[in-house]
Order: structure tokens, then sequence, then C-alpha cells
């Protein structure tokens, strides 16, 4: 009390104060109570109240505040997934039904020379799923079966007819068994240019490659991989030389401009029989695929 003594209220202080005596009558008109004292003209409290009842009602929408500014929708990359077809109808119908049910990827198929009826069944899932697979059909069948049609023209064909941005290179004894697309997809990022189901690295001779991965690899392998297309596009596309699929997975790799990944194998995925593999002629397969790790070799001595 002696450090903050009782102030006597003075001038516009007393504006709007009751009087002391508030239950003794009515003030006089000019403003006095029956004491003598003054309590401030009646008109002039009641003015003053309204003023401080409106002073307490306005609002905080009426502050001027620096406007947010709303965040622009992010937008997944459109993503494709490109199968040729050589054969093996069985595994095109399992390799697409499970892509449809566990991704939201379109498909896009080339068909090489209706071989076993794989072309027609490619145009039973056409119209089985019309907004999801997309089917082109061509006379000349694979190289590896006697025919015209090499292995890095007919992909190079499919990298140029998608528009998607991611191009996934999947081989159709690859059955999906949930969503393994996504997290190859979710990967490009940055310096990021491809991502792969399995990945390799080369021993010190370049020519005993091994298993790597998870992380930066050299190379992934043709059975499923992810790749940005507008830098597939950059590197060429898929050499024209390869005419069978073995190695060339490994020289694409090395050509594209920036950093190749691979994932573990807790992908939910799994091979069939890899009939590119084991259904083809061995002395064809060793020939075409010395012919293209040639071809891989100037490129690690490159790098």
């Amino acid at each position: 009390t002696e450090a903050a003594p009782a102030q006597e209220p003075e001038g516009v202080e007393l504006t709007g104060r009751a009087g002391k005596n508030r239950g003794a009558g009515r003030a006089p008109a000019d403003g006095r109570d029956r004491t003598g004292e003054d309590h401030g003209d009646p008109e002039r409290m009641i003015e003053s109240q309204l003023l401080w009842d409106a002073s307490l009602s306005v609002s905080r929408l009426d502050e001027e505040v620096t406007p947010i500014e709303p965040e622009e929708p992010v937008t997944p990359p459109s993503v494709t997934v490109a199968l040729v077809v050589d054969g093996w109808p069985e595994d095109l119908l399992e390799c697409v039904r499970a892509v449809v049910a566990r991704t939201e990827a379109r498909i896009i198929a080339l068909d090489l020379g209706n071989v076993d009826g794989a072309g027609e069944v490619l145009e039973e899932l056409v119209k089985e799923y019309p907004h999801r697979v997309e089917a082109w059909h061509v006379a000349e069948i694979a190289h590896w079966r006697g025919g015209s049609a090499g292995w890095g023209e007919s992909r190079t064909k499919l990298l140029r007819l998608d528009d998607s941005d991611v191009h996934v290179v999947m081989e159709t004894s690859t059955i999906l068994d949930g969503d393994a697309i996504t997290p190859l997809v979710r990967v490009l990022e940055d310096d990021v240019v491809a991502a792969g189901w399995k990945g390799v690295d080369p021993g010190e001779d370049g020519h005993d490659w091994h298993e790597a991965g998870p992380g930066e690899v050299k190379g992934v392998l043709g059975h499923l991989f992810a790749v940005r297309r507008d830098a597939a596009l950059a590197a060429g596309g898929f050499s024209r030389d390869a005419r069978y699929y073995r190695n060339a997975d490994l020289e694409f790799s090395l050509l594209l401009p920036g950093t190749v990944v691979a994932l573990d194998r807790d992908l939910p995925v799994h091979q069939e029989r890899h009939r590119g593999y084991h259904d083809v002629d061995p002395a064809y397969r060793d020939r075409e695929s010395r012919r293209t790790y040639d071809r891989v070799l100037g490129l690690l001595r490159s790098t």
C-alpha cells in the first residue's frame, strides 16, 4: 500500500463512474450527487460506456495479417510398365493382371509376331483393362527366335511410344506380389535416374559381376527397374546392337547420365521361370551375351 498508494481519480477518469451513494437517489443534472461531489455528466457516462463496449468487440479479423500462400499440390509422376511380348501367353496373362491389381501404373506392350497366340492374349487384356493396357503389334519375331526384332530395338521403340515420366522395364516372367513399383519410383530423386529390383557391381577385372545393393550400383538387371524417361532418352535409349537381353541391361545402366541404385530383395515381387534365359538356345545365348559384354567392358574402361 505504501509503495502504490491509492490514486485519486481526476479529470476524464471520473467520466462514467457511478456515485458513491448510488442507492441514495438520482444525481442532479449538473452531475453532482447529494454529497456535492462531481461524478461526471450522465450522458457522457453512457457515451463512454458505449465506446468502451465497442472497443472490446473489435474482431481480430479486422487487423491486417500477412496472407498465407497456398501450397501447390504435388503431382505424382506418371508411370508406365513396358513389356516385350515374344511368346509365352500364360506368363503375359499373369504378369499383366498382377500389375493391374497391385499398382496404378499403366502398361504398354509390344507384341513380336504373335508367337503361340501371345498377341491375341494381349488384345484380350486390352479389352479387359481398356484404360490400363495399350498394345502394339509388329510382324517381326524376336531375334533369338530367328527373326529380326532385337531386344534393344524393341525396348527403344517402347520407350518412344511411352509418354510417362517414369518408364519401367519389366519381363513377363516377373510377377508382383504387392506394389513393387512405387518404392522404385519414390527413390528417383536428385541425381538418381534409375532404380532396380536387383543390382550388380563388377569385380576388379570387370568380368565377374556380383549382386550389390541396396544403394548405389553400377548396373540394374532387366527383370524389373524404373528409369526416368527423359534420362533414358538422353542416353539414346537401348543399344540397337543388343539383339538379346543378356548384358544389355548392364550396357544401358552404364550409359545413363546419373546415379543408378538398387533396392533390397524385400520388394514384393518374384520371378517365375526365366524363359528368356533357360528356354533359349545355349549357343545363341552365349554368343550374343559375349557380343554385348565386349561393349560393356569398353564402357567400364572409359569410366
